[in-house]
């Protein structure tokens, strides 16, 4: 997984095979994530490499991440669901998505044309984290265990002791993973897939 920030503009996240090849999403999306990279920086935020992405900060507080796709680039804020967006511009990726919102983009004249409003939308991201403002997250607890989950966790102890020794960020990811597809089998698969990383104490992406 790429550490470096310059690396990842060259090479990708390095999170898949094409990491480093011209195939690779950030050549897609070069001018976009290049224009979008200093709208951020000339906000004052500071640069970092978090999930093998480029991630800003203010103050230590994760504020936003651009990243890049196949069907687009995206700027993604931590607490976007705490944004006035006054614009409508924001959408969140998923129903299980509960504080992030994103905006994405296919062009650089995408990007141009929003320039101003998207500095007003970090700016207003970097006040709602001097304000010390959070997101009311569902607790773990909240998330429904899947059969098949349940069933392992009465066949192996251990690995039942392994998962709920994870933090809650990582069980919820799990979770969710776990509980997607629709056939039993494959609720299955996903758990066998997953038995040596939970018990090394990882989560899906580290």
């Amino acid at each position: 997984m790429t550490k470096d920030i310059e690396t990842y503009f060259l090479e990708g996240c390095g999170r898949c095979s094409l990491g480093g090849t011209p195939d690779c999403k950030v050549h897609t999306w070069a001018k976009e994530l290049k224009l979008l990279r200093d709208i951020v920086l000339e906000c004052g935020l500071t640069e970092e490499v978090k999930w093998g992405q480029p991630c800003y900060t203010h103050q230590n507080h994760n504020v936003l991440i651009i990243s890049a796709f196949k069907e687009s680039c995206i700027i993604s804020f931590f607490k976007g669901a705490l944004l006035t967006d006054p614009h409508k511009l924001l959408v969140s990726q998923g129903e299980n998505v509960q504080g992030g919102r994103i905006i994405k983009f296919t062009h650089p004249s995408q990007v141009l044309a929003i320039e101003a409003t998207l500095k007003e939308y970090i700016f207003e991201a970097v006040e709602i984290e001097n304000a010390g403002l959070r997101i009311e997250l569902k607790k773990t607890s909240d998330y429904p265990v899947p059969a098949e989950l349940k069933q392992k966790f009465e066949e192996n102890e251990a690995f039942k002791e392994a998962f709920y020794a994870l933090t809650p960020g990582r069980q919820r990811g799990y979770l969710l993973h776990f509980a997607a597809p629709k056939q039993s089998k494959t609720r299955e698969s996903r758990i066998e897939k997953c038995l040596p990383d939970i018990f090394k104490g990882k989560g899906m992406h580290d």
